[in-house]
């Protein structure tokens, strides 16, 4: 089916609006039981908002310690939008990282009606078993990309939906087309108008399984044609799709909630839908980005820190690239946790086993330099789906390869515009040459400091973090600001980092001093 862009005017070929939306439409929001918790939040973001804050590094220093790596941001988003799947019980989820990306989607969740109720330490509970819209907050779809995750379980389970288009880091295209088409070929037709796009199901009913191969392996369209093909009545096959780990702990959920779901982690998935899928309790992966940040943190201070949980499957490529640069990892154990107990004067280890659902365990990252292996070398890093290299650590990356010895080149094929940081890089004295969406970084000089500091400005998340992380290892101090994009995926980063022995502040100026020192 074609996929169809409309005039401001309603076309005439769509069915008028179903008595069911107009209904849905018309109901007041239904209470909220964290409802005191939430207005906190809201008036803690504005606060926010009125204020500047700036991250302070001062660099040079050797970072040690273990550190604990919260549960994975995009999984976490992917999966909050998925409850809106479960008709009956709430979804209990564990693992929720706390960033202002995972309560910006909470708020799109109660805009809808759901019960979204934050607990702390990493628990929500979703509640969608009376959602009393269709058609989320704006405002809050507008402020992250995965926002736009909830068309598929609401045309899914409604039979319609009305969705903004989606925000997020400006860091390239990402086009929809592919979410759309997928589910044209679910038998949904869909109006582009006003900055919104509208879905509907053809029947006046809900969508029918289908057939669809993604041009390219999109991570987003995979998993908004995963949720709506989980209520879809009959098969649906998927070809192309994305295999990250984060599409499969979806997957897994969608499961757990009573979906049919055969190939996650495959390219092929075959769905078998269900009329309704319920609650259940669920635990978010650990966040294979946060962990490849703590291990590039590591390497560019070359020191030793251990970080725990991770999934090792999940980080080949990271550990291959940063092995190959010359730094030591090793898995410290599967289901094992070493405590050290102080009896007497003696410090005795006790090795306990212990049993979890997943195959959690913790890495010693080492990239500690020494007369007889040198410094760390540079390599050649090229972007691609997984299980190739990620784009999101690209940034993080290429901060430790102006660090590292020789030329080292750098070739994004994911994003046409993640290239931002290079500017501010070379800003701290990094030695990088553009040339399309390839980056040319020649190392540091014999017996020098690479990187010296000065003010930057992150422009996107993960640029951010790599500012923060050049900082680290530049001398002098380095002030970031833009810090509100970094506060958008890494929960308590400054705190981690602090933990392990970083010399890193975070200063808060509010608009109002500001204006007054202005006048």
């Amino acid at each position: 089916m074609a996929l169809l862009s409309s005039p401001p005017s309603p076309s005439p070929s769509l069915p008028s609006p179903p008595l069911r939306l107009r209904h849905l439409r018309g109901l007041p929001p239904r209470p909220i039981s964290a409802a005191s918790a939430s207005a906190d939040a809201d008036a803690d973001a504005d606060a926010d908002a009125d204020a500047d804050h700036r991250l302070v590094v001062s660099g040079g220093g050797r970072l040690a310690g273990h550190v604990g790596v919260s549960g994975s941001k995009n999984a976490a988003l992917a999966v909050l939008a998925g409850a809106l799947c479960c008709s009956s019980g709430a979804a209990a989820l564990r693992g929720v990282p706390d960033l202002s990306d995972t309560r910006t989607m909470a708020a799109v969740l109660r805009s809808l009606g759901a019960r979204v109720e934050e607990r702390g330490g990493g628990e929500v509970v979703v509640d969608a078993g009376d959602v009393t819209s269709v058609e989320p907050d704006s405002e809050a779809i507008g402020r992250i990309r995965a926002g736009f995750f909830v068309l598929g379980p609401l045309v899914a389970r409604f039979g319609e939906a009305e969705v903004a288009l989606p925000g997020g880091c400006r860091i390239g295209a990402r086009p929809i087309d592919l979410y759309l088409r997928g589910l044209a070929a679910l038998g949904a037709v869909i109006q582009l108008r006003h900055g919104k796009v509208r879905v509907e199901a053809a029947n006046g009913k809900g969508l029918v399984g289908g057939q669809f191969h993604l041009d390219y392996p999109s991570v987003g369209a995979t998993e908004t044609l995963m949720t709506a093909a989980s209520l879809a009545d009959g098969v649906t096959i998927l070809s192309n799709v994305a295999r990250e780990p984060e599409v499969a702990d979806l997957a897994k959920f969608l499961v757990t909630c009573g979906a049919q779901i055969e190939g996650a982690g495959t390219s092929t998935l075959v769905i078998n839908g269900k009329k309704r899928l319920h609650g259940a309790e669920f635990t978010i992966i650990p966040d294979r980005i946060e962990a490849g940040t703590l291990m590039v943190a590591a390497a560019i201070t070359r020191s030793c820190i251990s970080l725990s949980p991770v999934i090792p499957g999940h980080l080949t490529s990271i550990m291959d690239k940063l092995s190959a640069a010359g730094c030591k990892i090793i898995q410290k154990g599967r289901h094992i946790l070493e405590v050290g107990v102080l009896l007497g004067s003696k410090l005795i280890f006790l090795v306990l086993k212990i049993r979890t659902l997943r195959d959690f365990v913790a890495l010693q990252v080492s990239a500690l330099s020494s007369p007889n292996n040198g410094d760390l070398q540079g390599f050649y890093l090229k972007t691609l789906p997984y299980p190739g290299f990620p784009t999101d650590l690209q940034p993080q990356f290429m901060a430790l390869l102006t660090t590292c010895n020789g030329l080292s080149v750098v070739e994004e094929s994911v994003f046409e515009n993640r290239m931002h940081h290079v500017k501010e890089l070379q800003k701290l004295g990094a030695r990088i040459r553009l040339s399309g969406s390839s980056a040319f970084i020649q190392g540091k000089r014999h017996r020098s400091s690479a990187l010296s500091g000065c003010p930057v400005e992150a422009a996107d998340l993960r640029g951010g973090a790599a500012l923060v992380l050049a900082g680290m290892a530049a001398e002098g101090v380095t002030e970031i600001s833009g810090v509100s994009h970094i506060d958008r995926g890494y929960e308590n980063f400054e705190a981690k980092l602090l933990s392990l022995g970083a010399n890193i502040e975070r200063k808060v100026e509010h608009q109002q001093q500001l204006m007054t020192g202005i006048a």
